[in-house]
């Protein structure tokens, strides 16, 4: 394995969406972005994800529909609130909606949730080697039945995160990490 390789695994950190900004990857990049994060397990070859991308005016067009969601989340929201809420996808200049969509098959759901999973880790990883921050989020909006039915997803499918892409404005700090003596076992009897 390649030091710079080493390094990047190392040191990737999520960017806070308060810290994205324009530039975002060229239409080149996010092709490639995605193609790195369609390319994880996915036994039976099911590919039981898809993706949602949001940039330019898309972000505001989904506005309307993040906000009449919060209204089940919260009918007593004031328009305040919900004003905040619906600007969600406003805070960095790109969002890709990866969309757990799994099938009919003898490989179990579980390992094809988990395929979705390696498809958003994949994808912010891929943005950190080309230069720009991400940062994999769920939050109230990808649970929500209105906005999901928005989105147009089926009934089977679940939103495994949304992924802000953008150019960090600061540095991140270093946060604190498991020691490994706490999380590690070996096994054997």
């Amino acid at each position: 394995m390649s030091t710079a390789l080493l390094k990047h695994f190392l040191t990737r950190r999520s960017v806070s969406v308060r810290h994205m900004n324009e530039p975002t990857p060229s239409e080149t990049e996010l092709k490639t972005i995605l193609k790195i994060g369609a390319r994880v397990p996915d036994h039976g070859k099911l590919v039981p994800w898809r993706f949602i991308v949001f940039q330019g005016t898309a972000r505001e067009e989904i506005a309307p529909l993040l906000r009449d969601s919060y209204v089940l989340e919260d009918p007593y929201a004031t328009e305040a609130k919900l004003d905040l809420e619906s600007q969600r996808f406003m805070r960095a200049p790109l969002v890709i909606g990866v969309i757990s969509s799994p099938r009919e098959s003898k490989h179990p759901l579980w390992e094809q949730q988990l395929s979705a999973g390696a498809v958003c880790m994949n994808i912010c990883h891929a943005t950190h080697v080309l230069g720009y921050g991400a940062n994999w989020l769920t939050e109230w909006y990808s649970y929500n039945d209105h906005f999901k039915e928005g989105l147009g997803l089926e009934d089977q499918e679940a939103i495994a995160g949304f992924i802000y892409i953008g150019t960090p404005s600061c540095t991140n700090e270093e946060r604190e990490r498991p020691s490994l003596s706490e999380i590690v076992e070996y096994g054997g009897l």
